[in-house]
């Protein structure tokens, strides 16, 4: 599936012991970040991404967008400060170095902020992307808010900013499967629990980095999976359930995910859960 569904939060104490950081990264890799292709290839699609294009991804993860952009001929920088292991497969996937040959210009991978990618030599870039979609844990808007802030100054005049966010909740079947985390997460319900996306999410972040909204859409992003495991996996490695994890444990978040579940899986076992993804193109000042 694509660059995280959320940005991770900061671990609570005793939950590094819960969670194998490892296996969560390979199980997004994998599983769960290629359910937003979609996003990515209609936002490419829309700025015309290329070889001219100087892109720098900000919560790169394991690297599936940047990888797109790169194969229509774009420069990428990912920055990542959440998941080493995440920035290790991204390392794995786009680097010649590990991988063999790859189509496209220039690739780095930083893992840290974006001012750990720029120094005197390095061009200003044509589009930033934040594709980590927000609006599903509380203060996750905040992060990027901050993030954006040390980003935009690396960017050109008007380049174009992408931001991510999960649709109306009415629109996302996974909707009722993450309540699950809310509802097992109290009472730590403040700290990194599910939240429904609202209408203005986006718009809010991109007015408090300064940038100029110039744009929108919509992108249907449906969650599939070969059977009830692997969604489990793959929901699991969003982060969005870590919380829960430590207010309960491993054990029954996982019972309580699959009841969930349940209503998605069809008759051939796999699980299928329609959502919409939105995204907004701003400009820099």
């Amino acid at each position: 599936m694509t660059p995280t569904l959320v940005r991770q939060h900061r671990s609570q104490a005793g939950e590094t012991a819960r969670v194998d950081r490892g296996a969560r990264a390979r199980d997004w890799s994998e599983i769960q970040e290629r359910m937003l292709v979609p996003l990515y290839e209609a936002v490419y699609e829309r700025l015309e991404v290329g070889l001219s294009t100087r892109l720098l991804g900000l919560g790169c993860g394991s690297g599936l967008a940047l990888l797109m952009a790169a194969s229509r001929g774009a420069a990428v920088t990912g920055v990542d400060d959440s998941s080493p292991q995440r920035l290790d497969l991204a390392r794995e996937r786009l680097l010649p170095e590990a991988r063999g040959t790859r189509a496209g210009g220039e690739t780095r991978l930083v893992g840290g902020t974006p001012q750990d990618a720029a120094d005197a030599t390095t061009p200003a870039y044509t589009l930033v992307t934040a594709f980590e979609p927000i609006g599903c844990l509380a203060g996750d808007s905040e992060g990027l808010g901050e993030l954006l802030a040390s980003a935009t100054p690396l960017a050109e005049r008007g380049a174009a900013v992408v931001l991510a966010g999960w649709g109306p909740p009415e629109r996302c079947a996974t909707t009722s499967v993450l309540r699950v985390a809310t509802k097992l997460a109290d009472p730590l319900r403040s700290a990194g629990s599910w939240r429904p996306a609202l209408r203005d999410d986006l718009e809010e972040v991109a007015h408090r980095a300064g940038l100029k909204p110039d744009g929108s859409g919509r992108v249907a992003c449906p969650f599939g999976y070969a059977d009830t495991e692997s969604a489990v996996r793959g929901l699991l490695s969003t982060g969005l359930f870590d919380a829960a994890i430590s207010a309960t444990d491993q054990a029954q978040v996982d019972k309580e995910l699959t009841e969930a579940l349940h209503p998605h899986r069809r008759r051939d076992g796999t699980v299928w859960m329609p959502n919409v993804f939105r995204y907004l193109i701003a400009r820099t000042p």
